[in-house]
């Protein structure tokens, strides 16, 4: 175990994580990850912070972390943002199937993927929702037949982030459909799937923006061998609910993100002259508030964490909250920066921008084309305010049909 906390080893080690940054954070921006040429780059990015220990730095040493408390986690997002760092690609295994594989896995599923996983050698997609199945995920349909040591897979899978560019997907199926006629949450397995397999085809999903960082998944007669199981074959459900946990709850130091998000606004409402509208500044000023607010739940939750207190019923109250705090930094945006607020591409509407300026427009339109998607993935806000109502105040249920 790391030693605790202590503010002076908090700082100790933000001033460490400050200067290997400095050092070593691109002097100029990485083209969108959204390309291949970007991927790539972002991907090499990857290297560099796991070569200098950066990957993981809240996961256990016996994974290749650091094993560095919340608050030095915390310390650590909290400089990545601010030296704006490259956006970070492997997502879906990090922060998604990395603590699903350290609480379900076997040892030897998490010796197989784990170390690629957190140098980023493997990149990883998640396949849960499919066409008729987004909120309702228990009414999938993609099969998975018992064939001796392999499941046969049969199926497709959409609105996959980064589909594109990963090598591997962990994916819901359905093993047991009688089980599934039974109750629909049961005779589900989470199972890990080669990208690279006879059968599957990726096909990519071009946006409104012009970037393809979706994809959709068909499987047709995918061999998968019965070992790639993540818990129990048929009780998949309890792992996806963990996932969606660690996808819906407040991941700790992402806080600096959204705060990023508030100091780009204000310099591209610099850059149109408004450093003097009253408006302008009232309208910052309420989405920096909210900012602060998300900042300062986050550090409350970390004590409650450090504490021994459970967090599985804020989930969705986070979810709810940084979903629409976003949302709402975005509207902001678009409001105070006009017609320049929808422009795609080449900022030819800001002559005479600074680099950081120029810097701040990139961040904010591939922010802002994703910002709504957020409200959708993981669990519309919708359902997570029913799970709210239900699971955490006590109230009646909604009645279904």
């Amino acid at each position: 175990m790391s030693a605790p906390d202590t503010a002076a080893g908090v700082a100790e080690f933000r001033a460490e994580v400050r200067a290997w940054l400095a050092e070593h954070v691109p002097a100029e921006p990485l083209p969108p990850w959204t390309e291949r040429e970007g991927f790539d780059l972002h991907r090499a990015w990857e290297g560099r912070l796991f070569e200098g220990g950066y990957a993981a730095v809240d996961w256990p040493t016996e994974y290749g972390g650091r094993d560095a408390g919340l608050r030095r986690s915390i310390a650590f997002a909290e400089e990545y943002y601010r030296a704006g760092a490259p956006e970070r690609i492997n997502m879906g295994g990090l922060y998604l199937l990395g603590p699903v594989l350290m609480r379900y896995g076997t040892p030897e599923q998490c010796a197989r993927w784990i170390p690629d996983l957190l140098a980023c050698r493997t990149i990883w997609c998640q396949g849960f929702s499919e066409p008729g199945s987004g909120s309702d995920l228990a009414s999938l349909r993609t099969s998975a037949e018992r064939d001796g040591d392999h499941f046969v897979v049969n199926g497709q899978k959409i609105w996959i982030s980064m589909g594109g560019f990963a090598d591997w997907i962990f994916a819901l199926v359905r093993t047991d459909p009688e089980a599934g006629r039974r109750r629909k949450h049961d005779g589900i397995s989470f199972l890990c799937i080669d990208l690279r397999s006879p059968g599957v085809e990726v096909r990519p999903l071009t946006m409104v923006d012009g970037t393809r960082g979706f994809a959709e998944v068909f499987f047709t007669d995918v061999r998968v061998p019965v070992g790639n199981v993540v818990g129990e074959v048929g009780r998949g459900w309890a792992v996806a609910m963990s996932t969606l946990g660690f996808e819906r709850g407040a991941v700790f130091g992402d806080h600096a993100k959204f705060s990023r998000d508030v100091a780009d606004l204000a310099a591209l409402a610099g850059a149109r002259g408004l450093d003097e509208d009253t408006h302008a500044l009232d309208e910052l000023g309420r989405v920096l508030v909210q900012t602060e607010v998300y900042r300062a739940n986050v550090y409350r939750l970390a004590a409650l964490a450090e504490a021994g207190g459970e967090l599985d019923s804020t989930a969705s109250i986070n979810k709810v909250f940084w979903t629409q705090m976003q949302h709402d930094i975005f509207d902001t945006g678009l409001r105070l920066l006009a017609q320049d607020g929808a422009v795609v591409g080449d900022p030819g509407s800001l002559p005479g921008a600074d680099a950081a300026t120029l810097r701040a427009w990139s961040r904010w339109h591939h922010r802002y084309w994703y910002a709504r998607a957020a409200m959708i993935f993981g669990g519309t806000n919708e359902i997570q305010r029913n799970i709210i109502s239900e699971r955490v105040l006590g109230l009646p249920m909604e009645p279904r049909r």
